[in-house]
């Protein structure tokens, strides 16, 4: 897709994550050699193709601005039959974008996105969160995955919080850690 691929798309995301972690975005922004205004006018030109009357939807403009996907799999979810569809990103190795479609029929093959975000790649090198949780490392799956760890949805599309039963609240955006507070829940 004109002005935007894989390394556009990391700044589209890091958006959202400077909310909370704005030091980390720096970061990033440094080691993908961007600027905030490049960042901007990525996450600027990505909202004009969601928009957009002539732009693909759903899967097919993910893959427009992402290529094709890295892997496919077909997954049930009870008796939803859904497709997961992955790919790598050069900001975080380690971890691969996921978007979760409808099966779909075949004059409608590649259907809306009921979900995406940061999920964990085959191999990573990153350990398994026990109680240690690593920011920008692990993945909501990582954490949801604790023994008595209970997700909760904030109501934000981007967002997701893992509520541990030391106290502790794991806060995430687009899937990915960004920060582990203490303290009472609210």
């Amino acid at each position: 897709m004109r002005g935007l691929a894989r390394r556009e798309f990391c700044l589209v995301l890091l958006r959202r994550m400077a909310d909370t972690r704005p030091d980390l975005v720096t970061d990033a922004l440094r080691r993908l050699g961007a600027s905030r205004a490049e960042a901007h006018a990525a996450h600027t030109r990505w909202q004009s193709l969601q928009h957009a009357a002539r732009s693909p939807r759903g899967v097919a403009l993910r893959s427009a601005v992402l290529g094709p996907p890295d892997g496919r799999d077909e997954r049930r979810i009870g008796d939803v039959a859904l497709v997961a569809r992955q790919w790598a990103l050069p900001l975080w190795p380690h971890l691969r974008w996921e978007t979760l479609s409808g099966a779909g029929r075949a004059d409608a093959p590649d259907g809306p996105v009921l979900h995406e975000q940061l999920v964990r790649a085959p191999g990573s090198p990153v350990p398994a969160a026990t109680g240690g949780l690593r920011v920008w490392e692990h993945v909501v799956a990582d954490v949801a995955s604790l023994p008595g760890a209970v997700g909760v949805d904030p109501g934000v599309t981007t967002r997701w919080e893992v509520h541990l039963p030391d106290g502790r609240r794991a806060r995430f955006v687009w899937g990915l850690l960004q920060q582990v507070d203490t303290g009472p829940r609210g």
